[in-house]
């Protein structure tokens, strides 16, 4: 296991990366940032690696920026800092599904990891909040990620109270999927994975690329699209192998790692 600002572990065909900075309530220092960087594409180049996790250590998820070294600035006297964004974007456009266990509080930038993962599992009592209001300042940079689940009516209220609501509350609101007791996260994670882990890599990262894509295009485009993308996995190794397994009753290869 990978020390530092955050962990990272590989398990059951699952990478864990886990915010390790529970003094500060796991806040997105640029260490911190960098070290998530570094672990998600380390997990990228993995080819055991079929989903990736992110949580966090003790009682909070990720309390949003560190103010004292926030992300971008420079890290431990050198340069090279990685912008949060880049964490945001690389997570969307990752071609493995990223998990997000919310095992605590989830306050501004924290809330941007949760809105760029495909799969958001939290304990019932996780509080989450756009607290970016209470310090004068706007959840610009995580509105890219937050915006299409929560939509402009949620959001616009959110936003602007920074109310706190629970994960109940958050799987309400479209931000998560599933909220379960706190002592249940664990392994309602693990079966997700495990969930994964039957599905195609390949449609899997079709499937990521297929959500981003066919609502941005007209109608008939989108058509098109999404028929020649259908005949294009039918007709691939993957999908032949899958067929294949379904006809005789068996598992298919990709299950077999």
């Amino acid at each position: 296991m990978e020390t530092g600002a955050s962990l990272y572990e590989v398990k059951n065909q699952a990478a864990w990366i886990t915010l390790n900075r529970p003094e500060n309530r796991n806040a997105l220092s640029a260490d911190l940032v960098n070290g998530l960087y570094h672990h998600l594409q380390k997990a990228l180049a993995d080819e055991q690696v079929r989903a990736i996790v992110i949580t966090g250590t003790g009682p909070a998820f990720c309390a949003g920026a560190d103010l004292k070294s926030p992300p971008g600035s420079s890290i431990s006297g050198g340069g090279n800092a990685v912008p949060f964004a880049d964490v945001l974007k690389l997570m969307l456009a990752a071609e493995k599904p990223v998990i997000a266990a919310v095992n605590g509080a989830a306050f501004g930038g924290g809330l941007g990891l949760v809105g760029a993962a495909d799969i958001v599992l939290t304990s019932e009592s996780a509080q989450f909040s756009f607290s970016e209001v209470r310090l004068g300042v706007i959840p610009a940079v995580i509105s890219v990620v937050v915006l299409p689940k929560l939509g402009k009516h949620l959001a616009t209220r959110l936003f602007m109270t920074g109310e706190r609501f629970n994960g109940l509350a958050a799987v309400q609101y479209g931000l998560a999927h599933i909220a379960v007791p706190d002592s249940a996260l664990s392994s309602a994670v693990e079966k997700e994975v495990e969930a994964l882990a039957a599905g195609g890599p390949a449609a899997i990262k079709a499937c990521k690329q297929l959500i981003r894509e066919i609502p941005e295009l007209a109608t008939d485009a989108a058509f098109d699209r999404a028929t020649a993308w259908s005949v294009e996995m039918f007709e691939s190794e993957e999908g032949t192998e899958g067929m294949a397994a379904f006809r005789d009753k068996r598992k298919p290869s990709w299950t077999e790692q």
